[in-house]
């Protein structure tokens, strides 16, 4: 080597052709796991935004839920007291009640947004304890099948033949009254539906070809239901518990205003049972019928609009209309 040539330096490589060196933890696969959910949920968030009685729907419940949380900071803690009632019985709507007053004397308006609370609370509960059996119950018979899945989709045929509201009412009638008990009472019979759902999804998914090759590779049946089944059905789950959660609402105001509620808690159904006991209906009191159950079908619809949009979304091949 020449002294000229040992002055000559090395060549070096463009500074826009080296590979970025990202932190360690950047390249761990928990990293790159959130970074592909994040990713999918704001696909989601674009495509929802695209329905707009989706929208619609999921404003409204954030008003109501809003609404519910903040019920002691927006209409006091002592709104449901009988003995601190502020005005006088069945009063009409007037500047200081804007709904009027029930048989105590206690403001409408706030007892409906007292209200808001149990019923959303029980029907959300509801609901994911429905979605919950139903979920195991057709992972488990489609991915099984043989005997168990005929006896356990003959037990599936019952429920469904059966009048989900009486199920409900005898469950109901034969428990304490209490909200776990409405919660169990309807939980216990509305999966049916999904569990024939997630059943029939199940079965779509295990004829998948990589299936087979998790179980050519050693994959146990757990294995299999808990990394390969349930993620391709929990689109469909999410789906069908934005629906069964509106009629876990409806079914609660139906207990309710058939004297099975929690007759400690105000709820929306509990209002309309107060009512009817305070001859509101033959009294012409519209006030105390019309604001409660206008809130059922409101949050019932939400809920509805919303379940309709995430399944447009996560199945688009059904082309639901925006």
């Amino acid at each position: 080597m020449t002294a000229e040539t040992a002055d000559v330096p090395a060549p070096q490589e463009p500074e826009n052709t080296r590979e970025p060196q990202l932190p360690k933890e950047a390249r761990s696969p928990r990293a790159l796991a959130w970074t592909r959910r994040r990713h999918s949920a704001a696909r989601f968030w674009r495509e929802y935004r695209t329905h707009r009685a989706g929208v619609f729907g999921l404003a409204a419940l954030v008003l109501i839920t809003l609404a519910a949380v903040f019920a002691p900071l927006l209409v006091g803690a002592d709104a449901q007291s009988v003995t601190e009632a502020p005005g006088e019985a069945m009063q009409s709507p007037s500047g200081e009640f804007p709904l009027g007053t029930d048989q105590f004397g206690r403001d409408l308006l706030a007892l409906l947004v007292w209200g808001a609370r149990i019923s959303l609370t029980v029907g959300l509960l509801a609901a994911f304890l429905s979605v919950a059996i139903g979920t195991v119950v057709g992972i488990t018979a489609g991915h099984f099948r043989g005997w168990y899945a005929t006896v356990i989709m003959r037990v599936t045929d019952w429920f469904l033949v059966m009048p989900t509201l009486v199920l409900a009412i005898a469950l109901a009638s034969v428990m304490d009254r209490s909200i776990w008990t409405i919660v169990l009472a309807i939980g216990v019979t509305t999966w049916p539906t999904t569990a024939r759902l997630v059943r029939a999804q199940t079965l779509a998914v295990e004829s998948r070809p990589y299936i087979e090759r998790a179980q050519a590779l050693g994959g146990g049946h757990g294995h299999i239901m808990a990394r390969h089944v349930l993620p391709n059905v929990m689109p469909l789950v999410l789906a069908q518990t934005t629906l069964v959660i509106s009629s876990a609402i409806l079914t609660e105001a139906t207990l309710a205003f058939l004297g099975l509620g929690d007759p400690t808690v105000v709820s929306w159904g509990g209002l309309l049972q107060d009512a009817r006991e305070a001859g509101a209906v033959s009294a012409g009191d519209w006030w105390y019928l019309a604001p409660p159950g206008i809130a059922i079908a409101v949050v019932a619809l939400a809920f509805t609009l919303c379940g309709r949009a995430v399944e447009s979304v996560l199945n688009p091949r059904l082309g639901v209309s925006r």
